[in-house]
Order: C-alpha cells, then sequence, then structure tokens
C-alpha cells in the first residue's frame, strides 16, 4: 500500500536467479537489526480505541495485532473479509478485543459503519490508522495476471487507463478523506482529543517511474495529513502520516510480478531502474527492504502519548530513500 514503483521493481531484482541476485549484495560492514516482529509495550494503549484499515494483511495486519497487544481495542476494516476475519480472530483468540468491518474504504457508508461499531462496542473512538490502499487498480484480494489486468495496471501516463488511474485515486485519496472526515466528526464531538496516522508512501514525497496515480494519490494522502493538522490541532487531535520504501508486504510481492510482466510486454525506457534502494537497503549484506515491523513501531509511537507534540509531520521512514 505505500511503497510505490520503485518498491516493485526491487522486489522484482531480488527475485532474480542466483548469478544476479549475488550481483545485488549491499556494500555494508555491520548489518542493521530490524525491530522484533513480536516486540511490544505492555498497556500503551490500554482503554484505547483504534480503527485499523487495510487490516487484512501487511502493515495493517501487524498493526492491529501489536496495538492489540498493548491494550487497544480495535476495529479492523478491510475488503479483503476471509484474511480481515482472520486477523480479527487471531486477535480474540490471543484474549484481545477486537471487531472486523467488512468493506471498501472509499464508501463513505462503510467510513461511517466503522466509527459507529467503534463507539457502540467501546464507546468512543481515539485513535485512526489509515492503512488501506492500493499500488493499481486491480482488487487486491485477487492474484496478479498481467495478461487479463493489464488495463487495470500502472503505466506511464500516455499508456493508462481511465480505469486504473480512477481505481488508484478513489482508494488512496479518496478513501482516506472519507476515512477522515467520519473518525474527525466523532473526535471533535467527544471533545477529548485524538490521534490519526495516514499511510502514505514514498510516492508521495518524490515522483516515482511508471505508477502516476499511485503518486498522484500519495501526494494527496500527505496534503490532507497537512491540511487536517492545521484545522484540528485546536481540537487536541494530532495528525501525521509515514512514507516507506521497499517494505515487505504481500503488496509489494504483488507488484513484482506485474513489473516483470510488464518489461516483457513493452519497450519503453526503464526510468525507474535508476534509483531503487534505499540507503539501508543498499548497505545491508542481503539488500532486505524495511520489515513490516519497522513500519509499524513508527506508526503506533506516532499514535501513542509519547508523540504528543508531533502533528503535521509527514515522515520519511524510508531507510534514508529521500536522504539522497
Amino acid at each position: 500500500m505505500a511503497a510505490g514503483s520503485a518498491a516493485a521493481i526491487k522486489a522484482a531484482q531480488v527475485a532474480t536467479s542466483s548469478p544476479a541476485a549475488a550481483q545485488t549484495r549491499g556494500v555494508g560492514v555491520r548489518d542493521i537489526t530490524p525491530v522484533d516482529p513480536d516486540a511490544f509495550i505492555a498497556d500503551r494503549f490500554r482503554g484505547k480505541t483504534l480503527i485499523v484499515t487495510g487490516c487484512a494483511r501487511g502493515m495493517g495486519a501487524a498493526a492491529a495485532i501489536r496495538a492489540a497487544k498493548e491494550g487497544a481495542n480495535i476495529v479492523g476494516v478491510d475488503w479483503i473479509r476471509d484474511l480481515g476475519e482472520a486477523v480479527i480472530d487471531q486477535i480474540r483468540r490471543a484474549g484481545g478485543k477486537a471487531i472486523f468491518i467488512p468493506g471498501d474504504v472509499a464508501e463513505a457508508a462503510v467510513c461511517e459503519r466503522m466509527v459507529k461499531t467503534a463507539v457502540d462496542a467501546y464507546g468512543r473512538l481515539d485513535l485512526a490508522l489509515n492503512n488501506a490502499g492500493v499500488m493499481d487498480g486491480v482488487f487486491s484480494g485477487d492474484a496478479p495476471d498481467y495478461a487479463k489486468q493489464r488495463d487495470l495496471v500502472f503505466a506511464p501516463i500516455h499508456e493508462a487507463s481511465d480505469a486504473y488511474w480512477d481505481n488508484v485515486l478513489r482508494v488512496n485519496a479518496t478513501g482516506v478523506f472519507r476515512s477522515m472526515r467520519a473518525e474527525l466528526k466523532q473526535m471533535v464531538a467527544q471533545g477529548q482529543g485524538g490521534a490519526i496516522v495516514n499511510v502514505g508512501s514514498i510516492a508521495g514525497l518524490t515522483g516515482l517511474a511508471g505508477n502516476p496515480a499511485y503518486v498522484a494519490s500519495k501526494h494527496a494522502v500527505n496534503g490532507l495529513t497537512k491540511n487536517a493538522a492545521v484545522d484540528y490541532a485546536p481540537y487536541g487531535i494530532r495528525i501525521n502520516s509515514v512514507n516507506m520504501a521497499a517494505t515487505d508486504t504481500p503488496m509489494v510481492e504483488r507488484a513484482g510480478i506485474l513489473v516483470r510482466e510488464a518489461a516483457k510486454a513493452t519497450s519503453g525506457p526503464a526510468m525507474g531502474r535508476i534509483k531503487v534502494d534505499s540507503l539501508l537497503s543498499y548497505a545491508d549484506s542481503r539488500r532486505r527492504p524495511a520489515t513490516v515491523g519497522e513500519q509499524v513501531s513508527m506508526m503506533l509511537f506516532l499514535l501513542s502519548g509519547e508523540a504528543s507534540n508531533l502533528t503535521g509531520g509527514i515522515y520519511a521512514t524510508d531507510g534514508g530513500w529521500t536522504a539522497y
């Protein structure tokens, strides 16, 4: 949901045969140990209610699971029903409190229902992680099939279809707007503050080759974040965004498959290969991408009281991608 075209190219390169893979080893003398995926801070969100959109897998699933361990009441939302329900069931089996709402966050009724559910079940809404997003116009629960899905897959502007553009902007930009609208109405009515984190991408900080709708939509996410930070600071509501480069998620894995297939089908210049690594990925001996745990640790920090002075921040959780 938040990586981007460069991340997809990176995924495609890592999946190459062993001789090519050997050439992708990093240059560093010491690797950085990633955050323990099972790490959590006991009671950090005790008594707080958190909405997590895009909870079915990847960063959304990990955020919901960790926040529940930290005491949060979770309302998870996703349009991949079976996987979303499985995450919520996992939280409940571990003793946490969680409810699943199936649906598309681009639909106002779904956003209103998720907030109403939070209030009806837990009495209030304190926090929101607007993580749901797509990299192309295909339903994210479908397996990649470039030949059949080509009209909905990312492409340079002169080759891009209306359906690709409309679907990506609908989920990534309109979905975040409608999610925030419903969340903020409730937080303002409660009068007790709150915090929201929107999931952007390096595509919301830079240009990336071959995926104009994703880039435009993630810039929109960051624009909404800044706008809302201004308007809701007087209400004690903080709004920030996180913007990652290549991260080890199912969406990036799927995009890598489509990038390889698209490369076979087109003959244009491959501008996305100019830059495919963050600083930390390039230096790592295995050229590893960011882990889900590394991203979630920052998301939950920004939602926590430890980030009490942070709002309007467009944080590059990108391993140094935008530093050079």
